[in-house]
């Protein structure tokens, strides 16, 4: 297959545990958080409940299942804190530049999380110059994850039809909203969250076309 025939592809990036191996941090800086509002809730049970979901669809499960009003202040003592470790702690997932600078396809990063929270996490990991200014948040749809909004906007705004997009996720809402949005979706389960059979078993459930740990195999997925 010669480089047209995929270079005609978008491939379209979750960020958090695709491109930086944040999740580790942000479920430790959300338990903490929701201990000291009286909530316990282990990293598992976080992750089970929060992974690849925005802040807003975070704030209003919290509200109905815990009581818990997750006002300004709330959020932003978050925030700061989880930037703060971000800054310090932050790394890339392994081989993910060489992966990227080797698909030869459009690209772009679509992500639950605040464009500035984005932008952070790929600044401070150096990847920054990849994706700038292809950079979509579910802060610019109505509707987060795992509604398809956030995909779909990502790829009429890039200019591809969602059946010439291949989603990179880890997580299953994440895999539900690219598979409602009529595209392609590749499960990645190689971040630190994602290294035990629970999660695998979770993500393969789902049935994505393909499930891959080492971000090295992703050039010939996508060229498949």
């Amino acid at each position: 297959m010669t480089m047209v025939g995929h270079a005609s592809r978008l491939v379209i990036f979750d960020c958090d545990g695709v491109l930086v191996d944040s999740e580790p941090i942000s479920l430790g800086v959300l338990v903490d958080a929701l201990a000291a509002a009286g909530v316990s809730m282990t990293a598992e049970e976080a992750s089970e409940r929060f992974l690849g979901r925005s802040l807003k669809t975070m704030s209003t499960i919290l509200h109905e299942e815990h009581g818990l009003a997750t006002d300004e202040v709330f959020l932003e003592g978050m925030r700061t804190r989880l930037y703060a470790r971000f800054r310090e702690e932050l790394r890339p997932i392994a081989r993910i530049r060489e992966a990227v600078e080797g698909l030869g396809t459009a690209h772009c990063v679509a992500s639950s999380s605040q464009p500035e929270r984005i932008r952070l996490s790929l600044t401070v990991t150096g990847l920054i110059d990849l994706f700038e200014p292809n950079i979509f948040s579910a802060s610019m749809v109505a509707r987060g994850k795992p509604a398809p909004d956030l995909f779909l906007h990502a790829s009429a705004e890039m200019g591809y039809h969602p059946s010439d997009c291949i989603v990179i996720e880890d997580s299953p809402a994440g895999i539900e909203a690219a598979k409602s949005a009529g595209m392609r979706v590749f499960a990645f389960a190689g971040g630190s969250h994602a290294r035990n059979d629970r999660h695998r078993r979770t993500l393969a459930s789902l049935e994505p076309d393909v499930l891959f740990d080492d971000m090295g195999e992703l050039i010939q997925f996508v060229r498949q």
